[in-house]
C-alpha cells in the first residue's frame, strides 16, 4: 500500500499543486480544506505517513491545525504565508518536520524534497555521539522526525563499535568535548575506515573557538555546527550531507550498471569478478565462468523491431537474476552476457546452467501482442586458475563453438 499524505489547504490551486507533488512521489493523497475537515478525517483514519499543513485556515487562523495533527503523531510540514518572527517561533516550538513560507515556486520544490526524503530516509542510519544524555536525546528527536534510524553512543570507542555493528549508518554527528576520545579524534579514526563517499560526518561544539570548524573539516568532517544551533540550520546541513551521499551513490551506480537491463556492466563485472575468483581459488571452491549470447538476436530486431529486442534483453536479465541469485551477473554489451557462478561441484553447476538454457528456450516473451521465442548459446570454463581475461577468452571460444554446432547449446572448455 502507498504511504498516505494528508494535505490541509483551503486554496484549491495550492492544494492541487501539493496533491500533484505528493502523487508524483507515490503518495496516496487526501485533501482537507478546513480544521473541521481535518478533525473529521482523523477521527475516521489517522494512519497518515506525513501531512502538509496550511497555517492559516478559515476556521483556524492561528495554526491550531498543527496541534491537532501532531496529536496523532503524524510528521508534518507547515506551509505559511506569514513571515513574521513570532509566527516562525511559534511553529518551530512544535515538533514539526519543517516549515515553508509561501514565497515563490522554489517553496514547492523544497516541499517535494522534504516529502521525497521523508520516505527515502527509512532504513538510513544516523549515529549521534555525545556524552551528554540531554544533548543526545534532543538530536535524536530531531532525526526521528525525519524518519531516520537513529543510533547513539556516549564515547568515541563505543561509537566505533556501533559503526562495526551497524552497516546502514550513513551519517555521524559527533560532539567535540567527550571523555576518552574527543570528537576530532573520533573523526580522524572514522576516516581511516570510512571514505567520504560512504559516510558523512558533522562535528558539533559549544566552545566559542572560530578555528574549530576548520579543525574538524581538516580531520575528515564534512560539516560543522556550533551549539546551540538553529533547528532549521541543523536540518539543512544534515540533509545536504545525506543528499550528497545519495548523489555520489547514484553516480557510482550509473557508472557500474547497464542502463537497459540494470545488471552490472562490463566494468563492474571485471572489478568484482577478480575479487570473487581470488576467494574461490583460496578456498578451493568450485565455480564456472560463463559467456552467454542470444541466438539470432539480429533476426529478432529485424522481425519484431528494436523495442522488442530491448524487451528480450531485459527479459533475459530478469530471468538470470531469478535463476542465479548467488551468481555474479553482467551484460557485457549488445546481446552478450556473463555469469560467474559458484556451486558444489562442476556437475551441479553444469546442470543448473543447462536447466536455465532449457527453460528459457521453452518460454515465450510477449511484447506488444507479439509472442517471441528465443534461445541462448553458452561457453563455460570450470575452476580455472588463469586470469579473468584468459578465462573469458576461453569461455568465449566455447560460446563460438556452441554457435557453430547449431546454437541453443553449452560448450564446456578445458
Amino acid at each position: 500500500m502507498p504511504e498516505k499524505l494528508l494535505v490541509v489547504e483551503d486554496s484549491n490551486s495550492i492544494a492541487a499543486v501539493i496533491k500533484k507533488i505528493g502523487q508524483s512521489l507515490g503518495y496516496q493523497v487526501t485533501v482537507a480544506k478546513s480544521h473541521a475537515d481535518v478533525v473529521a478525517i482523523l477521527k475516521e483514519d489517522a494512519s497518515f505517513f506525513a501531512a502538509t499543513l496550511d497555517y492559516n485556515l478559515p476556521d483556524a487562523q492561528q495554526g491550531e491545525v498543527i496541534k491537532t495533527v501532531l496529536s496523532h503523531d503524524i510528521p508534518s510540514v507547515v506551509i505559511t504565508g506569514k513571515m513574521d518572527e513570532e509566527t516562525r517561533a511559534k511553529i518551530l516550538a512544535q515538533p514539526v518536520i519543517d516549515y515553508i513560507p509561501k514565497e515563490n515556486s522554489q517553496a514547492y520544490m523544497y516541499l517535494k524534497r522534504i516529502l521525497y526524503w521523508q520516505k527515502a530516509n527509512r532504513g538510513t542510519g544516523v549515529l549521534v555521539v555525545d556524552d551528554s544524555r540531554s544533548a543526545r536525546n534532543y538530536i535524536v528527536q530531531l532525526l526521528k522526525r525525519r524518519n531516520f534510524e537513529v543510533f547513539v553512543a556516549d564515547t568515541g570507542p563505543s561509537a566505533l563499535k556501533t559503526m562495526e555493528e551497524q552497516s546502514n549508518i550513513k551519517l555521524v554527528i559527533t560532539d567535540l568535548e567527550m571523555p576518552i576520545m574527543d570528537g576530532i579524534e573520533l573523526t580522524n579514526e572514522l576516516r581511516k575506515h570510512y571514505s567520504r563517499e560512504k559516510l558523512a560526518i558533522i562535528g558539533i561544539s559549544g566552545i566559542a573557538d572560530p578555528m574549530l570548524s576548520a579543525r574538524f573539516i581538516k580531520n575528515g568532517a564534512d560539516d560543522f555546527l556550533r551549539k546551540p544551533f538553529c533547528t532549521e540550520e541543523f536540518y539543512c546541513r544534515m540533509m545536504q550531507n545525506i543528499e550528497n551521499l545519495h548523489n555520489i551513490e547514484m553516480i557510482q551506480k550509473a557508472a557500474n550498471t547497464d542502463y537497459l537491463t540494470e545488471l552490472p556492466n562490463r566494468r563492474s563485472f571485471f572489478n568484482d569478478a577478480e575479487k570473487y575468483l581470488k576467494e574461490y581459488l583460496a578456498t578451493s571452491s568450485h565455480f564456472g565462468l560463463v559467456m552467454i549470447d542470444i541466438d539470432y538476436f539480429k533476426r529478432i530486431n529485424d522481425e519484431y523491431g528494436h523495442d522488442a529486442g530491448d524487451h528480450v534483453l531485459k527479459y533475459l536479465a530478469q530471468y538470470m537474476l531469478q535463476h542465479f541469485p548467488n551468481g555474479l551477473l553482467a551484460r557485457l554489451g549488445g546481446e552478450e552476457f556473463a555469469i560467474l557462478i559458484p556451486g558444489e561441484d562442476q556437475d551441479s553447476i553444469y546442470q543448473e546452467l543447462d536447466s536455465f538454457r532449457q527453460l528459457l528456450a521453452e518460454s515465450t516473451v510477449v511484447y506488444a501482442k507479439q509472442s517471441i521465442c528465443f534461445s541462448i548459446s553458452m561457453g563455460v570454463v570450470f575452476n580455472s586458475n588463469l586470469s579473468l581475461a584468459d578465462q573469458m577468452n576461453i569461455a568465449d571460444q566455447g560460446l563460438y563453438q556452441s554457435k557453430e554446432n547449431g546454437r541453443n547449446k553449452i560448450t564446456v572448455m578445458k
